[in-house]
């Protein structure tokens, strides 16, 4: 496998609630930390309704374009969770009850009721499909070929994202450092520019900020070989100051 190929992944996030403003999103930042250590970068994220058809064109294409697709939200027990049955649809397959499932969720409500018809539409998954272990709320997630569905609870993606960890292929892990500096972004927008292109591999990112009655910026530089990001975070620092600007290690 080549040292230059990167693994990408795409996240659609599913919810009327997350797009009417009830729910702050906070699956976003998780997930993309933890594809960071997978070796994998976060490149796109669509948020959509619980609607149907923009839930499979999303599905359809984002799966198609990169080597992960993952989904959260909508794979609970009540009527408006269409994600599976949705998801089925863009690959084309069925709905199926997935035995493992079944006998999770049996095992989970044994002292809770029992299961009944709601209960067990957590079972429901895409003919095919792999399960995500869940050992908080007993629901499995899904997998199925590049797509991982999951849940919309914060707590219960991470655990899904942990009992994933070490699964998928992917590259180098993308490391980062962070500078600070009082300085107006552009006042040294041309010395971002030629320090990220004389260090081939680094990507540095630039965030002004309003603090202490000043305007400031963080850099943070990004690569996945840690001499190339010394190098760049060495230089860039160098730089600032010899322009009268003394830098700030790990950021403002």
């Amino acid at each position: 496998m080549s040292a230059a190929r990167i693994w990408t992944a795409a996240l659609i996030i599913i919810g009327d609630e997350i797009l009417s403003g009830r729910t702050e999103d906070k699956n976003i930042g998780q997930i993309a930390r933890w594809l960071n250590v997978q070796g994998i970068r976060l490149a796109e994220v669509r948020v959509v309704g619980d609607v149907e058809d923009a839930i499979v064109d999303a599905v359809r294409r984002l799966s198609a374009a990169h080597d992960y697709l993952f989904t959260t939200g909508g794979i609970g027990p009540t009527h408006d969770d269409i994600t599976v049955d949705a998801i089925a649809k863009a690959l084309g397959v069925g709905v199926e009850h997935h035995p493992d499932a079944v006998a999770v969720l049996t095992r989970y409500y044994a002292n809770k009721g029992g299961v009944n018809d709601a209960r067990l539409r957590m079972a429901r998954v895409p003919a095919g499909a792999e399960l995500i272990a869940n050992r908080m709320s007993g629901a499995p997630g899904i997998r199925h070929g590049n797509i991982f569905i999951m849940a919309g609870v914060p707590a219960i993606t991470a655990g899904m994202l942990d009992a994933l960890t070490g699964s998928l292929q992917g590259g180098a892990p993308l490391l980062s450092t962070s500078i600070g500096c009082w300085v107006q972004e552009s006042e040294i927008a041309d010395l971002l520019r030629e320090q990220e292109r004389v260090h081939d591999g680094c990507q540095i990112g630039s965030y002004p900020f309003f603090r202490e009655g000043r305007v400031g910026c963080n850099f943070i530089i990004r690569s996945v070989d840690p001499a190339q990001l010394d190098a760049c975070s060495g230089a860039l620092s160098a730089a600032l100051d010899a322009m009268g600007y003394p830098p700030i290690a790990g950021g403002i």
